[in-house]
């Protein structure tokens, strides 16, 4: 069931992976086209990313009560529906109705997200991390292509009336709803159900005596720092990454070179999941954190100071922000699975999705303000310098166990 419930995860992921990189591509760029302003450009990134932050909860309860079946399908179905409210806005040039859809997007977003602890429900502790890092594997298929389809939707937008920049859309919202379909009718049984109802015979087993000494369920520092990893990787990631396309706009790179760029940092996110999970399950979760923070510095370093009409420089800089923040939520979700059961696991890891998801949005919205108070250079090295807090968290821990 463990090695069943990876494959119908993992094929959902592509469809996912592809749907998610249409707001990551050209969200800012059709702000600034609708607006006529760079100021606001990092609103569309901050929106799906409070949309998902309020996805992520909702998923998170009706997976705990209904099983991810269920919460996940609904997720990826209502990410599609956004996306689908984003191309009528761009068509009609409304820019509330675009701010609208870009919530509902977020959905999409969240879900993609959510269904990596799918993986981990029927996963012993040696498992976890080689778990999420599978699905997360699948997810890079999906998440490079769609950059690259950039030019292609355009054109496809553009011969049936629509604006190009809204065509990467019409791309998630197929492959949202696609993703959810594939989970809705594949993922059975349940693994999260299934995962309850083993620990639930579990206890039934064991004496009385020995459940009443029994060690507590919950670990809660271990949350607080898988969750801080999480949150400070995200915060990081989004916030560069948000202005990297304007930013290459503005110093004469194409709509093309654009998606290659994005391309290799969405890659970066999640292709090196083939060897992040062994590592966190061989090596350590704490060491594969402190390793975020340094890639995580070295990016924001390298964005900061490369010249800006060198794209081969910021596919550097980019890639490593990718494989940063895959290390840090590949290490801080194994350390949020390992803190928590079954009973209480859906639930407990939709809420830190919530703040993970707000701390994206912050993110977001304060990388146009930085950008167009001061510049790009700054955005980034400020970045890498908040992503060392990475490293007092880390032994705050070590300190404390």
């Amino acid at each position: 069931m463990y090695k069943r419930v990876l494959i119908v995860v993992s094929l959902s992921q592509i469809f996912g992976g592809a749907g998610l990189a249409a707001g990551i591509t050209v969200g800012a760029l059709l702000a600034q086209q609708m607006l006529g302003t760079d100021a606001f450009a990092g609103l569309p990134s901050a929106l799906f990313t409070l949309g998902s932050a309020g996805a992520a909860f909702i998923v998170g309860r009706l997976s705990q009560r209904y099983g991810r079946r269920i919460g996940l399908a609904t997720g990826f179905i209502t990410g599609g529906l956004g996306a689908i409210g984003v191309v009528i806005a761009a068509l009609i040039n409304s820019v509330f109705l675009l701010f609208a859809s870009l919530l509902v997007y977020g959905a999409g977003t969240a879900t993609n997200l959510q269904a990596r602890y799918a993986g981990t429900d029927l996963a012993n502790n040696k498992q976890r991390a080689t778990a999420i890092s599978t699905t997360m594997v699948m997810t890079t298929f999906g998440a490079v292509a769609g950059p690259n389809l950039v030019d292609v939707m355009g054109k496809f937008a553009l011969s049936i009336g629509i604006p190009s920049l809204a065509g990467p859309f019409i791309l998630s919202a197929i492959a949202f709803i696609l993703a959810g379909l594939v989970l809705f009718i594949m993922l059975r049984p349940d693994p999260l159900l299934l995962a309850k109802s083993i620990e639930a015979h579990q206890h039934q087993i064991v004496s009385g005596k020995a459940l009443h000494h029994a060690p507590p369920l919950m670990n809660k520092k271990g949350i607080i720092v898988g969750a801080v990893v999480m949150i400070l990787t995200q915060i990081v990631m989004v916030a560069i990454m948000t202005m990297t396309p304007i930013h290459m706009q503005h110093h004469g790179h194409s709509l093309g070179a654009v998606g290659i760029v994005i391309g290799f940092h969405v890659g970066a996110m999640y292709l090196p999941s083939l060897v992040t999970g062994i590592l966190v399950d061989k090596i350590g979760r704490t060491a594969m954190s402190i390793a975020a923070g340094v890639i995580l510095l070295f990016a924001g370093l390298i964005a900061a100071y490369a010249p800006s009409d060198s794209m081969f420089m910021l596919i550097v800089a980019l890639s490593l922000l990718g494989i940063g923040w895959n290390f840090g939520l590949i290490s801080g979700t194994a350390q949020i699975v390992d803190a928590t059961e079954p009973s209480t696991r859906a639930k407990i890891q939709g809420t830190i999705d919530v703040f993970i998801a707000l701390a994206g949005a912050s993110g977001g919205a304060l990388s146009g303000m930085i950008v167009a108070n001061s510049s790009y250079a700054t955005l980034s090295l400020t970045g890498g310098l908040l992503s060392l807090l990475l490293i007092p968290v880390i032994i705050w821990y070590r300190q404390a166990k």
